[in-house]
């Protein structure tokens, strides 16, 4: 669970110093906005794992801001921990119906706040695990087989161009850099050159041909899989 991003939006200064001290202490990357309009900005461009999300948020408010992550198909599956002085049961229920997975009320243990976070996380891993065929359209991904099809005709890949695609299906339309690629798909430290990426996507994009197309280049940061139309 080492190396998960956490995005804490929480506009108060001592309450994010005080999240971000002890999830990082944990173990976590964290990055901290002060806004609903700020987190939608990130989410939009880089890989998260988790969202802690304060309800009273200047202008935007926390309730919005989970409805808006969990409206867009690319950011729908990340975990939302809602993290609000708002302890009254009509406020947990909104919460809850919005896509919030969690719910935890200030003033809060810390060890609490990181127990839950660990919970979910682990949880999310449990449910990508079993999810055994990806594709899109006649792009199918046999997991447990290790093979890709495409329009039934098998797609030789090697063991990293399989992961690569797997992590691209999986976080379809999130962008990913290439130095979290290289920590996922070959678990390796980010001092290793990232070119190995940029070899390995060139060719995966050959081998899918027209499905090629799909995976982006995000000038700067990394790639993403966008099969929007």
């Amino acid at each position: 669970m080492l190396n998960k991003n956490i995005l804490i939006v929480e506009d108060d200064k001592d309450i994010s110093k005080l999240v971000r001290y002890n999830l990082e202490k944990a173990g976590f990357n964290c990055k901290a906005v002060i806004t609903g309009e700020d987190a939608i900005d990130i989410l939009d461009s880089e890989s998260i794992d988790l969202v802690l999300l304060d309800i009273m948020l200047p202008k935007m408010d926390g309730l919005e801001t989970c409805k808006q992550i969990k409206q867009d198909k690319a950011t729908a599956s990340i975990p939302i921990v809602m993290l609000t002085a708002k302890g009254e049961e009509v406020d947990r229920v909104l919460g809850f119906e919005l896509g919030a997975d969690d719910y935890i009320v200030k003033p809060f243990s810390p060890r609490e706040l990181v127990l839950r976070v660990k919970a979910i996380l682990k949880r999310g891993v449990s449910e990508k695990d079993t999810k055994e065929i990806l594709g899109f359209k006649d792009l199918v991904v046999d997991k447990p087989r290790h093979k890709v099809k495409i329009k039934d005709k098998e797609i030789k890949l090697t063991s990293m161009e399989f992961k690569l695609l797997e992590v691209f299906l999986l976080r379809n339309g999130r962008v990913q850099s290439r130095d979290q690629l290289l920590e996922d798909v070959w678990e390796l430290s980010t001092d290793v050159t990232t070119r190995t990426v940029d070899t390995h996507i060139k060719r995966l994009r050959q081998k899918l041909g027209k499905y090629g197309k799909l995976i982006e280049t995000v000038r700067g940061y990394g790639y993403r899989l966008n099969t929007d139309e």
